[in-house]
């Protein structure tokens, strides 16, 4: 199988690549930003008719925490758009046999019943902070459902929960986040800091999967024969924020005082996702978050000292 991994650098993307490069039976297509702009209609279509691609994995995106959704709103919508559009019409235009698009746990409603199934879909209003993010993962989610209800091509969708994991992004404005946590309680330690402030009550509560396992859910997905249109990809367990800056504190070995900064957002008060269908079909998650957040920290350890932090 010929697969292109669309997003391949990104932390997402990377974990796919790591997981296909072990299957002997899938050959890799992979073309960074600087070779292949996937906002751009005719590059990408371009692309498609010169590879051939048997498979697609569309796992790039313009990502970011709540300060970023909330600033660059009109890119976040515009950009996500595009490379929804170009990749899964580009795909359908040049006879990919399958195309499995990656979305967010963001597209249900804010105030949607816990844990969130995958019918709860525009059942109401999103979360006006990543509103833009989420319109376009809604967009591109319909798009695959439709082309495969018109034209009978396979393309269909995963939405994970909040991911983590080796190549994450660690921008101190504009990352999710258990990153921000990892490099917030990293810089307070080596400082000697007495107290970390952090955004909102830390009430909130949140869903979080290791990036490998996520890309372990892609492998297990493209294996099934008829699979659903979307579905979720999670734990089907989640913590507190304040518990999980707790968790990461000590992990990073930092001893000060963790003070909450109410003015700031909270977000959506809870997204926990509803694993079932994808439990009943035979996938279940292997890093528990205690070992996650470990290896996360590693990981943040290993690329801070070569240099290829992503910040």
């Amino acid at each position: 199988m010929r697969l292109f991994i669309a997003g391949h650098k990104g932390m997402v993307g990377s974990a796919l690549v790591r997981r296909f490069q072990a299957d002997k039976g899938v050959e890799l297509i992979l073309k960074d930003r600087s070779q292949l702009d996937l906002c751009d209609k005719n590059q990408v279509f371009d692309f498609y008719r010169e590879t051939q691609p048997d498979a697609v994995i569309v796992a790039a995106a313009k990502v970011g925490g709540i300060m970023a959704n909330n600033t660059y709103p009109a890119e976040f919508l515009y950009q996500n758009l595009a490379i929804a559009l170009n990749t899964i019409e580009g795909a359908y235009r040049s006879g990919v046999k399958r195309l499995l698009f990656l979305g967010s746990s963001c597209i249900y409603p804010k105030l949607a019943p816990q844990p969130m199934r995958e019918d709860c879909l525009l059942t109401g209003p999103l979360e006006q902070t990543n509103e833009a993010y989420a319109v376009a993962k809604i967009a591109a989610l319909k798009l695959c459902q439709y082309y495969r209800k018109q034209y009978g091509v396979l393309f269909h969708s995963a939405m994970p929960t909040n991911l983590y994991g080796p190549g994450d992004n660690y921008h101190p404005d504009y990352s999710h986040v258990l990153p921000a946590l990892i490099s917030k309680f990293h810089a307070a330690k080596e400082k000697g800091l007495r107290s970390v402030i952090l955004w909102g009550t830390g009430t909130p509560r949140r869903e979080f999967l290791h990036v490998d396992d996520l890309a372990d859910a892609c492998v297990f997905l493209l294996g099934i024969e008829n699979p659903p249109d979307w579905v979720n990809v999670g734990v089907g367990e989640d913590v507190t924020i304040r518990k999980l800056a707790e968790m990461v504190a000590k992990t990073v070995g930092y001893q000060g005082e963790i003070e909450w900064d109410a003015t700031k957002p909270d977000g959506t008060p809870r997204k926990l996702m509803d694993v079932t269908r994808l439990k009943i079909a035979g996938w279940h998650y292997r890093i528990p978050l205690d070992e996650g957040i470990q290896k996360t920290y590693q990981n943040y350890l290993e690329e801070k000292a070569s240099g290829l932090l992503r910040t």
